[in-house]
């Protein structure tokens, strides 16, 4: 990967993350710690793996993205407004009265969203439904989906990876954003889903361990992915929650919290320095 390369994905990423609080301040509710570690992820995946054109959102050989844990969908919208999906100025609508972005994504009202969630559990499941189509009907598109790791306590999670592995379902890639925190805390005390890694694997996936905050790590886990013909490929991403945001990060706390007027500045001042940095490296 080159420099320019990383350049443009840091930029990227900076721009998810100050959207991501845009939209939670304005709407005074939302989830910044998760939406913040998944910037990265949704950099790589929206500017150089996916094969999309916001110009035609439904167009039908374009890749799927299901976000299974929905409640990030601050982190989602940005993503897609900063590729063009929509206006960026949308994101301060966020959960408000006659806004389209609504608390979770809906693929009836957002262009670029492919499957509604928000029920935790249930958006690997929808993957791997539309996995399973893709290679019913012979069609090429790959399918990409973003787990919390908190939400691997849900029961159906696994019986949608029994599912992907039985069926082979090589064109799907579940990434597990495992920052190691959710609503009530750490997740090895209060109900630990480890070994992620071994689990999946026990499930008949390729397994692959990265670094979720490293660009090239990303990129080379999707590469490895894609030549895989044979098994779904799990990512498990190790991130930090509230990733970019000093006082968020290794917070629980903001799992989901709306900052403060203060704090929003504070993030911002943060969060714009940080992109500014990679606009004029």
């Amino acid at each position: 990967m080159t420099r320019e390369e990383k350049k443009a994905l840091a930029a990227f990423a900076a721009r998810v993350r100050i959207g991501a609080i845009e939209g939670v301040y304005h709407a005074k509710s939302g989830h910044p710690g998760g939406s913040l570690s998944i910037a990265d992820l949704l950099a790589v995946l929206y500017t150089q793996e996916m094969n999309i054109d916001p110009q035609n959102p439904r167009m039908e050989e374009r890749d799927r993205f299901v976000l299974s844990k929905g409640h990030c969908a601050p982190a989602y919208y940005a993503a897609l407004a900063n590729r063009g999906f929509f206006p960026g100025e949308e994101l301060k609508k966020l959960r408000q009265v006659g806004s389209f972005l609504q608390g979770h994504p809906d693929m009836k009202g957002i262009p670029g969203v492919d499957m509604s969630s928000g029920s935790l559990g249930q958006g690997i499941s929808a993957a791997c439904g539309i996995a399973k189509a893709a290679l019913l009907t012979g069609k090429s598109y790959r399918v990409y989906t973003i787990l919390g790791d908190g939400e691997l306590e849900e029961g159906q999670v696994w019986e949608a990876a029994m599912f992907a592995g039985f069926q082979k379902l090589h064109n799907l890639c579940v990434i597990v954003d495992n920052n190691g925190l959710q609503i009530d805390g750490d997740i090895d005390t209060v109900c630990s889903p480890n070994p992620i890694d071994r689990k999946f694997e026990a499930f008949g996936f390729n397994v692959l361990n990265i670094h979720a905050h490293d660009f090239e790590s990303i990129a080379a886990a999707f590469t490895l992915a894609r030549a895989e013909k044979e098994k779904p490929t799990a990512i498990i991403a190790h991130s930090v929650k509230g990733k970019g945001v000093s006082f968020m990060e290794n917070e629980a706390g903001w799992h989901g919290s709306a900052p403060n007027e203060e704090q929003y500045r504070r993030a911002m001042q943060e969060l714009t320095e940080a992109l500014q940095r990679c606009e004029n490296e």
